[in-house]
């Protein structure tokens, strides 16, 4: 019974709040309008309105939104962090890209299989060893990179490596890095 009573309340609650209020017609006519609660000023996060913005993060990278929350950018090169980011990124959009491709097409000497099951054939199969070599192969080289990076030698994450030539000037530039970061974010979230 008192189920029931606490679902009919509830029905009735919401119910009631597409109702027009003519039951008070003085408040509707008198109340003032609303303000709108809106953080001021440029030392707010542009991505968390109710955070102040980092120190280091002052837009000047591509992507930056003053996103920091556990105040990475205030301890360590920020740099490196975005070397880091960058790196991971293009792996997670590597990896996102292999997972979809794996659905259409698959080389002649591997059996076919769903993307879930091929990770698992694969680590019995030695696959697991094969990544971490590769992976500490392309580390020992990023830290070449790195150092370079700190000292200024260049920027974080450019390896020059532009083939089609489709970053003729500095705008075009700026609008791809700004695509590889959020598409980079998109694919680590994936």
């Amino acid at each position: 019974e008192m189920i029931r009573l606490a679902l009919l309340s509830a029905i009735l609650a919401s119910a009631s709040a597409f109702a027009p209020m003519s039951g008070l017609p003085s408040l509707a006519r008198s109340a003032k309008p609303a303000m709108s609660v809106k953080m001021q000023g440029s030392d707010m996060s542009a991505s968390v309105p109710f955070l102040k913005r980092p120190v280091n993060l002052d837009g000047s990278l591509a992507g930056d939104v003053g996103f920091d929350p556990l105040g990475f950018s205030d301890v360590f090169d920020l740099r490196v962090l975005r070397e880091a980011e960058l790196k991971h990124g293009r792996f997670a959009m590597l990896a996102v890209l292999g997972f979809i491709v794996q659905e259409f097409y698959t080389f002649p000497f591997f059996p076919k299989m769903a993307p879930v099951d091929a990770h698992d054939y694969f680590v019995t199969q030695g696959g697991g060893s094969q990544i971490i070599f590769w992976i500490s192969f392309v580390e020992l080289f990023s830290v070449v990179a790195l150092f370079e990076t700190i000292q200024g030698k260049r920027e974080a994450g450019d390896y020059a490596f532009d083939p089609l030539n489709l970053a003729t000037d500095e705008v075009t530039l700026a609008r791809y890095r700004e695509a590889e970061i959020k598409h980079a974010r998109l694919a680590m979230i994936a």
